[in-house]
Protein backbone atom coordinates (compact mmCIF):
# COMPACT_ATOMS: atom_id res chain seq x y z
CA UNK A 1 0.00 0.00 0.00
CA UNK A 2 1.22 3.20 -0.98
CA UNK A 3 3.01 5.84 1.85
CA UNK A 4 0.36 8.81 2.12
CA UNK A 5 1.09 12.15 3.94
CA UNK A 6 -1.08 12.79 7.09
CA UNK A 7 -1.44 16.38 7.22
CA UNK A 8 -1.14 18.16 10.60
CA UNK A 9 -4.56 19.80 12.21
CA UNK A 10 -3.31 23.37 11.87
CA UNK A 11 -2.09 22.36 8.06
CA UNK A 12 -5.86 20.85 7.77
CA UNK A 13 -7.43 24.02 9.01
CA UNK A 14 -5.39 26.58 7.31
CA UNK A 15 -5.63 24.56 3.88
CA UNK A 16 -9.60 24.82 4.06
CA UNK A 17 -9.25 27.75 5.29
CA UNK A 18 -7.84 29.23 2.07
CA UNK A 19 -10.38 26.50 0.16
CA UNK A 20 -13.60 28.86 2.02
CA UNK A 21 -11.82 32.16 0.72
CA UNK A 22 -11.80 31.37 -2.72
CA UNK A 23 -15.03 29.49 -2.71
CA UNK A 24 -16.56 31.85 -4.84
CA UNK A 25 -19.55 30.65 -7.58
CA UNK A 26 -21.22 28.32 -5.66
CA UNK A 27 -20.86 24.59 -5.23
CA UNK A 28 -19.07 23.56 -8.65
CA UNK A 29 -15.95 25.69 -8.02
CA UNK A 30 -15.48 24.90 -4.23
CA UNK A 31 -15.72 21.02 -5.08
CA UNK A 32 -13.11 21.67 -7.83
CA UNK A 33 -11.14 23.40 -5.51
CA UNK A 34 -11.19 20.28 -2.69
CA UNK A 35 -10.72 18.12 -5.55
CA UNK A 36 -7.53 19.88 -6.91
CA UNK A 37 -6.19 19.83 -3.67
CA UNK A 38 -6.75 16.43 -2.13
CA UNK A 39 -5.53 14.87 -4.68
CA UNK A 40 -2.73 17.04 -5.75
CA UNK A 41 -1.56 17.18 -2.12
CA UNK A 42 -1.25 13.38 -2.35
CA UNK A 43 -4.29 12.58 0.36
CA UNK A 44 -6.30 10.95 -1.90
CA UNK A 45 -6.16 8.98 -4.83
CA UNK A 46 -8.65 10.23 -7.54
CA UNK A 47 -10.78 6.84 -7.25
CA UNK A 48 -10.81 7.57 -2.79
CA UNK A 49 -12.01 10.70 -3.88
CA UNK A 50 -14.72 9.77 -6.15
CA UNK A 51 -15.91 7.25 -3.42
CA UNK A 52 -16.01 9.67 -0.54
CA UNK A 53 -17.84 11.67 -2.94
CA UNK A 54 -20.64 9.10 -3.97
CA UNK A 55 -20.95 8.29 -0.47
CA UNK A 56 -21.68 11.92 0.42
CA UNK A 57 -24.26 11.74 -2.13
CA UNK A 58 -26.49 9.51 -0.62
CA UNK A 59 -27.05 10.98 2.69
CA UNK A 60 -28.86 14.08 3.34
CA UNK A 61 -27.30 17.77 4.03
CA UNK A 62 -25.27 20.18 1.82
CA UNK A 63 -22.79 17.47 -0.28
CA UNK A 64 -19.43 19.76 0.51
CA UNK A 65 -20.06 19.91 3.78
CA UNK A 66 -20.06 16.20 3.55
CA UNK A 67 -17.36 15.70 1.78
CA UNK A 68 -15.30 18.04 3.80
CA UNK A 69 -15.96 15.84 7.13
CA UNK A 70 -15.38 12.29 5.27
CA UNK A 71 -11.63 14.04 3.84
CA UNK A 72 -10.96 15.64 7.54
CA UNK A 73 -12.00 12.42 9.40
CA UNK A 74 -9.92 10.00 6.87
CA UNK A 75 -6.78 11.86 7.45
CA UNK A 76 -7.08 12.95 11.35
CA UNK A 77 -9.90 11.23 12.54
CA UNK A 78 -12.49 13.58 14.14
CA UNK A 79 -9.98 16.19 14.85
CA UNK A 80 -9.01 16.59 11.58
CA UNK A 81 -13.08 16.30 10.73
CA UNK A 82 -13.62 19.34 13.25
CA UNK A 83 -10.68 21.75 12.26
CA UNK A 84 -11.32 21.11 8.17
CA UNK A 85 -15.29 21.89 8.43
CA UNK A 86 -14.50 24.98 10.72
CA UNK A 87 -11.66 25.86 7.58
CA UNK A 88 -14.31 25.89 5.15
CA UNK A 89 -17.05 27.60 7.18
CA UNK A 90 -15.78 30.89 8.85
CA UNK A 91 -14.88 32.61 5.86
CA UNK A 92 -17.41 31.38 4.12
CA UNK A 93 -20.24 32.86 6.26
CA UNK A 94 -17.96 36.03 6.98
CA UNK A 95 -17.54 36.54 3.20
CA UNK A 96 -21.08 35.96 2.15
CA UNK A 97 -22.46 37.92 4.54
CA UNK A 98 -19.79 40.70 3.65
CA UNK A 99 -20.51 40.14 -0.03
CA UNK A 100 -24.42 40.25 0.34
CA UNK A 101 -24.47 43.63 1.56
CA UNK A 102 -21.84 44.90 -1.00
CA UNK A 103 -24.21 43.10 -4.21
CA UNK A 104 -27.50 44.95 -2.42
CA UNK A 105 -26.16 48.19 -2.97
CA UNK A 106 -24.38 47.82 -6.76
CA UNK A 107 -26.65 44.72 -8.24
CA UNK A 108 -28.60 47.52 -10.28
CA UNK A 109 -25.67 48.69 -12.22
CA UNK A 110 -25.59 47.09 -15.40
CA UNK A 111 -21.46 46.22 -15.78
CA UNK A 112 -23.02 43.96 -12.47
CA UNK A 113 -25.93 42.74 -14.38
CA UNK A 114 -23.68 41.57 -17.33
CA UNK A 115 -20.92 39.66 -14.86
CA UNK A 116 -23.87 37.52 -13.14
CA UNK A 117 -24.34 36.63 -17.24
CA UNK A 118 -21.04 35.61 -17.78
CA UNK A 119 -21.11 33.27 -14.48
CA UNK A 120 -23.77 30.74 -15.25
CA UNK A 121 -22.01 29.07 -18.49
CA UNK A 122 -18.47 29.26 -16.49
CA UNK A 123 -20.62 27.64 -14.03
CA UNK A 124 -21.83 24.68 -16.44
CA UNK A 125 -18.24 24.33 -18.18
CA UNK A 126 -16.55 23.60 -14.61
CA UNK A 127 -19.25 21.13 -13.97
CA UNK A 128 -18.72 19.32 -17.27
CA UNK A 129 -15.23 19.28 -16.80
CA UNK A 130 -15.34 17.88 -13.13
CA UNK A 131 -17.76 15.26 -14.19
CA UNK A 132 -15.35 14.00 -17.27
CA UNK A 133 -12.31 14.26 -14.32
CA UNK A 134 -13.90 12.16 -12.49
CA UNK A 135 -15.86 9.56 -15.03
CA UNK A 136 -12.39 9.27 -16.42
CA UNK A 137 -10.79 6.65 -13.48
CA UNK A 138 -13.75 4.95 -13.07
CA UNK A 139 -14.77 3.72 -17.02
CA UNK A 140 -10.39 2.98 -16.75
CA UNK A 141 -10.90 0.49 -14.15
CA UNK A 142 -14.31 -0.63 -15.94
CA UNK A 143 -12.10 -1.06 -19.27
CA UNK A 144 -9.30 -3.09 -17.60
CA UNK A 145 -12.53 -5.81 -16.55
CA UNK A 146 -13.90 -6.25 -20.03
CA UNK A 147 -15.62 -4.75 -23.01
CA UNK A 148 -19.12 -5.79 -21.19
CA UNK A 149 -18.08 -3.82 -17.70
CA UNK A 150 -16.94 -1.08 -19.77
CA UNK A 151 -20.20 -0.74 -22.08
CA UNK A 152 -22.57 -1.02 -19.23
CA UNK A 153 -20.89 1.62 -16.73
CA UNK A 154 -20.97 3.87 -19.73
CA UNK A 155 -24.91 2.80 -20.48
CA UNK A 156 -25.58 4.06 -16.86
CA UNK A 157 -23.34 7.25 -16.99
CA UNK A 158 -25.49 8.82 -20.09
CA UNK A 159 -29.09 7.14 -18.45
CA UNK A 160 -28.54 9.21 -15.28
CA UNK A 161 -27.42 11.76 -16.96
CA UNK A 162 -30.73 11.73 -19.36
CA UNK A 163 -32.77 11.08 -15.99
CA UNK A 164 -31.83 14.39 -14.60
CA UNK A 165 -31.60 16.34 -17.85
CA UNK A 166 -35.18 15.32 -19.05
CA UNK A 167 -37.38 14.36 -16.36
CA UNK A 168 -38.58 15.36 -12.71
CA UNK A 169 -37.07 12.39 -11.17
CA UNK A 170 -35.56 13.01 -7.82
CA UNK A 171 -31.48 13.03 -7.26
CA UNK A 172 -31.51 10.00 -4.91
CA UNK A 173 -33.99 8.02 -7.01
CA UNK A 174 -31.58 8.37 -10.08
CA UNK A 175 -29.20 7.06 -7.22
CA UNK A 176 -30.91 4.30 -6.53
CA UNK A 177 -31.39 3.34 -10.09
CA UNK A 178 -27.76 3.22 -10.70
CA UNK A 179 -26.73 1.38 -7.30
CA UNK A 180 -29.10 -1.13 -8.31
CA UNK A 181 -28.18 -1.46 -11.39
CA UNK A 182 -24.47 -1.97 -10.64
CA UNK A 183 -25.26 -4.62 -8.00
CA UNK A 184 -27.28 -6.31 -11.45
CA UNK A 185 -23.86 -6.00 -13.31
CA UNK A 186 -21.72 -7.00 -10.60
CA UNK A 187 -24.27 -10.39 -10.57
CA UNK A 188 -24.54 -11.03 -13.78
CA UNK A 189 -20.95 -9.81 -15.62
CA UNK A 190 -18.13 -11.32 -14.13
CA UNK A 191 -14.84 -9.51 -13.98
CA UNK A 192 -12.96 -10.55 -16.94
CA UNK A 193 -9.16 -8.66 -16.14
CA UNK A 194 -6.88 -8.50 -19.10
CA UNK A 195 -3.80 -10.92 -18.58
CA UNK A 196 -0.11 -9.74 -19.05
CA UNK A 197 1.22 -10.98 -22.58
CA UNK A 198 3.73 -13.76 -21.93
CA UNK A 199 6.91 -13.02 -23.37
CA UNK A 200 8.71 -15.46 -25.64
CA UNK A 201 11.54 -17.80 -23.74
Amino acid sequence: MMDRPRPGLWELFSTFLFLGIQSFGGGTSTFLLIHQTSVKRGWLSEEEFVRNYALSQIAPGINLLKLTILIGNRLRGRSGLIVSLLGLLVPSAAVTALMTAGFSAIRSQPVVQAVMKGILPATIGLSLAMGFQMAAPLLSGAYKEGPIRLGANIVIVILAAGLMAFSNISPLLVLLMAGAGTVLLLALVPVQTKQPLKEDA
